[in-house]
């Protein structure tokens, strides 16, 4: 087998396992609700779902779940760590500049969470997003720190799948910046389309922006030829906008939270 059909095929694998199944999931999620018969705009998607009635068998469920979603994460850097080259390094997932990650994260996250907010409510006004519950998890001792590695896992499984390693292969498959920007984001809307079609939106912007931001030299590390973008402030920025979602929403007055449809 060519190489690039070996590569292609490889992604083909590494998505279907991961944020490609999600996709499709999605895709059928969204015909299911739009041919409901129900609008929309009266429909709800529960983002974090407890699975048990008894708290400790809910919370190795939770565990399990966080656990097993981060495995396409560990095959995609083992695919890409071959020839003795380390692709934690590679993707810049590296403690190499702890600093300028947090500091970048930050920025995106603050760049893409009010955007985002304001996609949701003009989506919620249009009648084209369903209303997000961000947890149904009842209150337990390990609620937050549960919410807490989802929101990481989210971080890490949809980064370094969507953006580092998408672009790694795409690159070696002769794919230029721009195709590899437009696919990705795509991608991430698409995976998110369960929520309505505001949210497809709203997660391509943020794809534009992370992608952008990941393939531009500007912030990327190392010199010469060794120079590669970080996947770290990526997956600073998705976890601080999931750590508010799923828990800082929480904080947000009751009478905000209804006018967002935020339950």
């Amino acid at each position: 087998m060519p190489i690039n059909r070996r590569v292609a095929a490889e992604v083909w694998i590494v998505l279907g396992l991961s944020l490609g199944q999600s996709a499709v999931y999605a895709l059928v999620a969204i015909a299911a609700r739009l041919t409901a018969g129900t609008p929309l705009a009266e429909q709800t998607a529960t983002l974090n779902a407890s699975r048990s009635e008894r708290p400790y068998l809910d919370l190795v469920y939770q565990l399990l779940g966080i656990g097993f979603a981060l495995v396409p994460v560990a095959l995609a850097l083992y695919l890409l760590s071959d020839h003795g080259r380390s692709a934690v390094r590679l993707l810049g997932l590296d403690r190499g500049r702890p600093g300028r990650d947090l500091g970048h994260g930050v920025a995106l996250a603050a760049a893409i969470g009010i955007p985002g907010l304001a996609f949701y409510a003009l989506g919620r006004a249009l009648g084209i997003t369903v209303e997000v519950q961000a947890s149904a998890l009842d209150t337990h001792w390990w609620t937050v720190p549960v919410l807490l590695l989802a929101a990481f896992q989210n971080g890490l499984l949809e980064e370094v799948i969507a953006v580092g390693y998408l672009y790694q292969r795409t690159r070696e498959l002769g794919w230029d910046r721009v195709r590899f920007v437009v696919a990705s984001s795509l991608l991430r809307g698409s995976y998110h389309l369960y929520q309505g079609i505001g949210p497809f939106f709203g997660n391509v912007v943020m794809g534009v922006v992370f992608s952008w931001f990941y393939t531009s030299p500007r912030f990327a590390a190392g010199t010469g030829e060794e120079r590669r973008g970080r996947v770290a402030p990526l997956v600073v920025a998705h976890t601080l906008l999931d750590v508010v979602a799923f828990v800082g929403y929480a904080l947000v007055p009751a009478e905000w939270r209804e006018a967002l449809g935020i339950r």
